[in-house]
C-alpha cells in the first residue's frame, strides 16, 4: 500500500473521467433527462441523481473486486494482469490519437450504444405513463451504463484496483472514496453547464479535444502501468 499516494489515485480517476468515450454518453444522456423531466430544476435533480447511482455503482465494482481478489489469494496475479491491461489500453489510446478509429480501439461493449438508445426511448415512455417511476428508471440506467462503459474506461480503475489490493482492506476505502468522487467530477461540471443552456460547447469542445484527450490518458496509463510492474519486480 505504501506504493500507493493520492497524486496516483486522482490522476488515474482524472484519466478514466475524461475519457472521450464517456463524455459522448453523458451528453446523449443529459439532452435525454432535459426532454424526461422538462424543466431545469427536475433535470438538475435527475442529473445528481444518476451522478450518484454511478458513484455507488463504481464503487461497489471496486469494493467488490478488491474483496474477491484478496479473499481467494490472487491480488499479485489481479496486479500484473492490471498493469498489462493498462500498458496495452494506454497503447491504444495513444494509436488513436495518431490514427482514431483505424483497427482495434477500446469502445463500450458489443451494442451498448443502441441498448441504451432503446432503454432512454423506453424511459420516455414510463415517464408520460408513470411520472413517479422516473427516477428509478434513470438510476437503473445509470448501472448499466456504467457496465457497458468499462471496457472503454475501466483500466485506469482495475490498475488502481490492483494497487489497493495488495495492502489493508481498510486503507484501501478512503482511496476508493475520492477516487470514484474524482470520478463523478467531470459529470457534476456537465450537468452544471446543461442547467444553464451550454450543452453544445461542451460537444464541440469533445470533437475538438477528444484526439488530446486520449493521448493523455494513454500516457497516463502506460506510466501507470510501467510503474505498477516496477514496484512489483
Amino acid at each position: 500500500m505504501e506504493n500507493v499516494t493520492l497524486s496516483i489515485i486522482v490522476g488515474a480517476a482524472l484519466a478514466d473521467s475524461i475519457n472521450p468515450c464517456v463524455f459522448g454518453v453523458l451528453i446523449f444522456l443529459l439532452a435525454f433527462l432535459t426532454r424526461v423531466f422538462k424543466t431545469r430544476n427536475k433535470m438538475l435533480i435527475g442529473g445528481l441523481f444518476y451522478s450518484l447511482v454511478v458513484y455507488l455503482t463504481y464503487l461497489a465494482l471496486g469494493f467488490g473486486i478488491i474483496r474477491v481478489a484478496g479473499f481467494i489469494g490472487v491480488s499479485t496475479a489481479f496486479y500484473w494482469i492490471a498493469a498489462s491491461i493498462a500498458i496495452i489500453s494506454g497503447l491504444l489510446e495513444i494509436k488513436d490519437y495518431f490514427w482514431y478509429g483505424k483497427g482495434f480501439t477500446l469502445q463500450m461493449l458489443p451494442g451498448g450504444a443502441e441498448r441504451i438508445k432503446m432503454y432512454t426511448s423506453k424511459i420516455e415512455d414510463v415517464e408520460r405513463k408513470h411520472p413517479s417511476l422516473s427516477f428509478l428508471m434513470v438510476g437503473v440506467l445509470g448501472v448499466f451504463v456504467v457496465l457497458v462503459e468499462l471496457p472503454c474506461t475501466g483500466a485506469p480503475y482495475f490498475a488502481v484496483l490492483a494497487l489497493l489490493a495488495k495492502g489493508s482492506y481498510a486503507i484501501a476505502v478512503p482511496y476508493l472514496l475520492i477516487y470514484n468522487f474524482v470520478f463523478i467530477i467531470p459529470l457534476l461540471v456537465i450537468i452544471g453547464t446543461v442547467y444553464f443552456g451550454r450543452a453544445e460547447k461542451i460537444e464541440e469542445w469533445r470533437q475538438k479535444h477528444k484526439g488530446l484527450m486520449r493521448l493523455g490518458i494513454g500516457s497516463i496509463l502506460i506510466l501507470l502501468g510501467v510503474y505498477m510492474i516496477m514496484t512489483i519486480v
